[in-house]
């Protein structure tokens, strides 16, 4: 009977509390978002992951790290409103040519998007180099072919452009009047009107930087 009840024991999942705890430490010591497989996959058996998360989020409301969905993973991240005390780690001085934030505009509002389309949309050609720069800086990743003639290859946002953006998935991407209200959307001339040249000129933007 004894021995019964300790292999019944392997299989019972730890208190809510103690999952709580548990998926708290796994966070804190990933600075990448965790999905819930990954969790799953470390947690004791029978444990309830979902629920679980639900408790560890609103045990963080209102201090200053929360508990964020982004993409199909969970971190922890500096609250919203305490942003401004990390500005000093944040900056990044690399910035990006107009093509560059056009370019990356058009993938993360279209994904996925082919270099055709890109171009399209655009009104000019896009060089090699504005689409391997977004990919160095991982905030654009090769996507799936599209069934189509030359079986094209196509381009999405990554998890790590969300992270920096602070969303938790594409959708949450603010629209043209939000753009316009914060002061991210100009007069500036329609993509279809750019200069063919413009792919390589020194015009640099702070948009995305």
């Amino acid at each position: 009977m004894i021995e019964e009840e300790k292999l019944e024991s392997l299989f019972e999942a730890p208190p809510m509390a103690e999952q709580e705890r548990m998926i708290e430490a796994i966070l804190f010591a990933t600075a990448e978002p965790v999905s819930v497989a990954e969790i799953e996959s470390r947690m004791p058996h029978g444990s309830d992951v979902s629920e679980a998360m639900v408790y560890l989020r609103k045990r963080y409301e209102g201090r200053g790290v929360s508990v964020v969905k982004i993409g199909e993973g969970w971190a922890f991240r500096t609250a919203p409103d305490l942003g401004f005390l990390m500005q000093k780690e944040q900056v990044e001085h690399r910035k990006l040519s107009r093509a560059a934030i056009e370019t990356l505009a058009i993938i993360a509002y279209h994904q996925p998007a082919t270099r055709a389309e890109i171009e399209e949309i655009r009104g000019v050609s896009v060089s090699r180099g504005t689409i391997d720069m977004l990919m160095e800086l991982g905030w654009v990743k090769i996507g799936r072919r599209r069934m189509t003639p030359g079986r094209p290859v196509t381009f999405t946002v990554t998890q790590g452009f969300l992270d920096h953006f602070g969303l938790e998935t594409s959708r949450d991407l603010p629209g043209v009047k939000e753009l316009r209200d914060s002061g991210l959307l100009d007069n500036r001339p329609a993509p279809g009107m750019l200069a063919e040249d413009e792919e390589n000129d020194g015009d640099q933007d702070d948009m995305f930087s």
